[in-house]
C-alpha cells in the first residue's frame, strides 16, 4: 500500500513539477515535491528519462481522449475543436506535451499530406509523418505510438474544421497544439492562472478562425 501510494505522489509531483519548470527539471525537484527520498524516485524510476517519458504518455493518451471525445460529442466542427482545445488547456495537459510533438519540420511542397507536420521523434531517429495507411508506419514505442495517435485524431478536428469553412487555411496541426501549449501557463495562484488561460485562449481562437465566415 506505502509502494502505491508513494508512486502516486511521485507521478503527481512529477506533473507539477514538469508542468511548472518543463522536462528540464531535476528528479530531486520531483522528490522534495512528493515529500519522499530522492532514492525513493529513482527506486520506481532507474532514469530521469524513464519518468519523463511515463509522464509524456499519460499526458498524450488524455490529450487523445479529449480530442476523441470532442470529435464524437460535437456535431460543429468548430464547437469540436474548440471543445478540444478549452479542455485540453484547463487540463493543463499543454505543459506536458512531449518535446518531439512540438518539434516540428517543414513539410514538402507538392505533396498531399502537406499541411501536416513532419514530427521528429529524436534527431537523426527517423520521423512519423501521418500518412492515409497508419498502419504502415511501425510505432517504435509507447510514447510515439501515442504521439501518432494525438496527431491523427487532431488532424481530423482539423480537416473537420477547414473543410467547414471555420478555420484558417494555414492552420495546421502543429498550430492546434502550439496553442494548447502556450494557453496553458503555470501561476503560482489557481483562479488566476485559470481567467489568464481563459482570456489567452479567447485571443488565440479567434486568431484560428477563418475570416471568409465573416
Amino acid at each position: 500500500m506505502d509502494a502505491q501510494r508513494n508512486l502516486e505522489h511521485v507521478l503527481r509531483a512529477a506533473r507539477e513539477v514538469f508542468g511548472e519548470l518543463g522536462y528540464g527539471a531535476p528528479m530531486e525537484d520531483v522528490a522534495r515535491r512528493a515529500r519522499v527520498g530522492v532514492g525513493t524516485v529513482y527506486r520506481r524510476f532507474p532514469s530521469k528519462d524513464v519518468l519523463v517519458r511515463r509522464i509524456a504518455e499519460e499526458e498524450t493518451s488524455r490529450l487523445t481522449d479529449q480530442a476523441r471525445a470532442a470529435l464524437g460529442q460535437e456535431d460543429e466542427p468548430w464547437s469540436a475543436l474548440s471543445r478540444f482545445l478549452r479542455t485540453s488547456v484547463a487540463s493543463g495537459a499543454g505543459r506536458l506535451l512531449p518535446p518531439q510533438v512540438l518539434r516540428v519540420g517543414v513539410a514538402e511542397e507538392g505533396r498531399d499530406d502537406a499541411r501536416v507536420p513532419q514530427q521528429r521523434i529524436q534527431p537523426g531517429a527517423g520521423e512519423l509523418r501521418l500518412v492515409p495507411d497508419q498502419a504502415a508506419v511501425a510505432p517504435v514505442d509507447p510514447v510515439a505510438a501515442g504521439t501518432a495517435a494525438l496527431l491523427d485524431v487532431v488532424g481530423q478536428l482539423v480537416e473537420r474544421a477547414r473543410a467547414a469553412g471555420e478555420l484558417r487555411a494555414d492552420v495546421s496541426v502543429s498550430d492546434v497544439l502550439l496553442v494548447i501549449a502556450t494557453a496553458a501557463p503555470s501561476l503560482p495562484d489557481a483562479a488566476q492562472q485559470a481567467a489568464a488561460s481563459a482570456r489567452l485562449l479567447d485571443i488565440l481562437l479567434e486568431g484560428l478562425r477563418s475570416r471568409a465566415r465573416e
